[in-house]
């Protein structure tokens, strides 16, 4: 492997995986895997959400799912320095001034790395299974019914196969097997997302892009509310707001798409958004306002909205949120006669 030690001028001759490498002390090499790590902007947690990858235009960039940050090598030794680098362009002399101090204080210089995407598992095929006792007890905990879980075509599963190719372009597969996982469809029968809600890692497997709950709208009613799951969705269903629906992204870290925003905003009177109440969930819901006018509701009780109705009761968490609710929409709509009840 072809080692240098010739010092640099430029930022594009920096390797993108040193620089993840030496500013977050990364034991592990990076070859091309992603790798997940424990934020480094969220210094309570204890489960890893920060995940380095290697993205479509081969380069590396990170991914924080417990703050929503994200972005190139470059944005995150912004975000990390102290004291803090305001723009790219000083932030980039940095880098080539440690990078250069790397190199000229080490024996060997840097090891070159010629490596390529490695592709990823995609799921190619799914074994459904009948309802199980489990299934009724885990969904039962946040009020959502066997009738609930088929209007919102979630079925549950006993399997699903992914496959890969790996670096010699041979097919590579996997069966992942277990009693407790359910396959999220659209109404046209097409899976887009595998929810495994006991693993730590991967709960969902997103098979394909889709908002949540858009199958199920029907657009008559005056208020929109944007969860941040399905399973929020349908604990807001079981709320029985029957002047107002919801759906979700693909995450709270998903922005919908600017036309899907500016259609829905020409069907519904108002829309907000009710994302998880954590420091992830405020930023999202910041983005929204900021790039969509939307107001956001925080709901100050368990993490989510599906939690909080699993941690109390049905009553109580309506009574909380139905005047959070009228307080955002009266002050969007400017008027003081509201009935989000129905």
């Amino acid at each position: 492997m072809l080692r240098t030690k010739l010092l640099i001028t430029d930022i594009t001759e920096v390797p993108r995986e040193w620089i993840f490498e030496h500013y977050l002390q990364l034991q592990e090499k990076l070859t091309g895997q992603d790798v997940k790590i424990k934020s480094v902007f969220n210094k309570n947690e204890r489960t890893p959400s920060m995940c380095i990858y290697y993205a479509s235009n081969n380069t590396y960039k990170y991914k924080d799912f417990s703050t929503g940050k994200s972005g190139d090598a470059i944005n995150l030794v912004m975000e990390i320095t102290t004291p803090k680098l305001t723009t790219r362009g000083e932030t980039a002399h940095k880098i080539i001034e440690d990078y250069n101090s790397f190199l000229l204080n080490s024996k060997d210089g840097y090891e070159m790395r010629n490596f390529k995407k490695r592709s990823k598992y995609k799921v190619v095929d799914f074994t459904t299974r009948s309802w199980s006792n489990f299934d009724e007890k885990y969904w039962g905990k946040f009020h959502i019914n066997s009738k609930l879980l088929e209007f919102y075509n979630v079925t549950a599963l006993s399997e699903y196969k992914l496959q890969k190719e790996d670096e010699n372009g041979e097919i590579v597969e996997q069966v992942i097997k277990s009693t407790n996982m359910y396959g999220y469809f659209r109404k046209d029968g097409t899976l887009y997302k595998i929810y495994h809600p006991l693993v730590k890692d991967y709960k969902f497997i997103k098979v394909q892009d889709y908002i949540q709950g858009m199958d199920q709208l029907t657009m008559k009613v005056p208020y929109l509310i944007i969860c941040s799951s399905l399973k929020d969705i349908m604990a807001f269903k079981k709320l029985g707001y029957n002047n107002a629906e919801a759906i979700a992204p693909d995450s709270e870290n998903t922005m919908i798409q600017e036309h899907v925003i500016i259609a829905l905003k020409h069907k519904y009177k108002s829309i907000c958004t009710l994302f998880d109440n954590d420091p992830a969930g405020l930023e999202s819901m910041k983005k929204y306002e900021e790039k969509y006018e939307l107001p956001y509701v925080v709901l100050p009780m368990s993490k989510d909205l599906s939690d909080s109705v699993r941690d109390t009761t049905l009553t109580k968490v309506r009574e909380t949120l139905t005047p959070l609710l009228k307080e955002v929409f009266i002050k969007r709509l400017k008027t003081n006669e509201l009935d989000i009840s129905g």
